[in-house]
């Protein structure tokens, strides 16, 4: 990742870009940062997104330079209430159709020729009830029940 100062303003810039608004001049297959300084292209330094969170708006902001480098930033800001349902709807979609698909994986424990363990019943039945957890819809990987 590279950022690109034009007119004093940065913005993300990539060493494919930099062939195409050079046509005419050959680059060599890993361009120096001394080379790159000459167009006014540095190396941008990444950073973690921020954790997700259904309730904020994440976008990439403009780099900013803290210490001589070039940073990535992020924008964060609260999501609207119809975004946040939205968000809400969808999660509860996908969660739900991972369930079924649990489900789906141990139905044959259920067959008539069979009989369920206890744990087998429970896991199931904590399948089915997933839907009044806490964090419903939007649900870690801890909380799901393990499977026996």
């Amino acid at each position: 990742m590279y950022v690109k100062i034009t007119n004093g303003i940065p913005a993300k810039y990539t060493i494919g870009k930099l062939r195409r608004d050079n046509p005419n001049t050959s680059f060599p297959k890993s361009v120096s940062d001394a080379v790159l300084a000459s167009y006014d292209v540095f190396p941008l330094s990444p950073t973690d997104s921020p954790a997700y969170d259904h309730t904020k708006n994440v976008v990439e902001g403009t780099p900013v330079q803290l210490s001589g480098v070039w940073t990535q930033v992020w924008d964060v800001s609260d999501a609207s209430s119809e975004e946040i349902a939205s968000r809400n709807e969808a999660q509860s979609i996908a969660s739900r159709t991972t369930r079924f698909e649990l489900l789906n994986e141990t139905d044959w424990w259920a067959s008539s020729d069979l009989t369920m363990t206890a744990e087998q019943t429970a896991y199931r039945q904590a399948l089915r009830d997933i839907t009044s957890h806490a964090n419903w819809p939007h649900l870690n990987e801890a909380d799901w029940p393990t499977k026996p």
